[in-house]
């Protein structure tokens, strides 16, 4: 079957099945909170994630000082405050009020967690990667939580809906639904 071609940079988007994260970190008093799609885990012993973050954003400043963030999971309700967190920079404003979302202390790093999500993994970074544009952290988990229900059985049991990225304003959530977020583009 004859398909039509991809630009690979659009071609990357088939890619994205895991939901869309908001990676919280902290250096000394500058906190910032950025999101997400290009998340993967890397290793199960020693349980570690990978985050794919552009140099040009504050959070990369941020997490590359201080060696940790943390991987909040929202749900579909948090789509506002997703698109907030992906299309403000923290150098102009306070991105957990902007969001109006709730900084919470985590168990293991300095970084906040996000009250609002449903699932926290704590991470130091182990090693830190160029990849073209972007940095892959890979982070240790050192603390995690989730509330139940979080983990389902296989696709469409989990209680709580996430969100996927399909590009632009657009996410569909695990459910199956398509979603659009409104508000200023970055």
């Amino acid at each position: 079957m004859q398909r039509p071609p991809l630009e690979p940079r659009e071609a990357l988007r088939i890619l994205n099945p895991g939901p869309v994260v908001l990676v919280s970190c902290r250096d000394g008093e500058r906190v910032g909170i950025i999101t997400l799609a290009w998340t993967m885990p890397v290793s199960g012993e020693p349980p570690m994630v990978g985050i794919a973050v552009s140099p040009r954003r504050f959070s990369h400043e941020l997490i590359r000082r201080s060696g940790e963030f943390a991987v909040n999971v929202p749900t579909a309700d948090l789509l506002g405050a997703v698109w907030i967190c992906g299309t403000t920079s923290g150098r102009d404003a306070d991105k957990f009020a902007a969001a109006g979302i709730t900084p919470s202390a985590a168990r293991a790093i300095g970084a906040p967690l996000v009250d609002e999500c449903v699932g926290h993994l704590e991470c130091r970074v182990e090693q830190a990667v160029t990849a073209g544009d972007h940095s892959v952290f890979l982070g240790r988990v050192v603390a995690a939580d989730a509330e139940s229900g979080c983990l389902g059985e296989g696709p469409g049991t989990a209680r709580v809906q996430t969100l996927h990225h399909l590009g632009g304003r657009r996410f569909f959530t695990s459910a199956g639904a398509l979603v659009e977020a409104v508000g200023r583009d970055r």
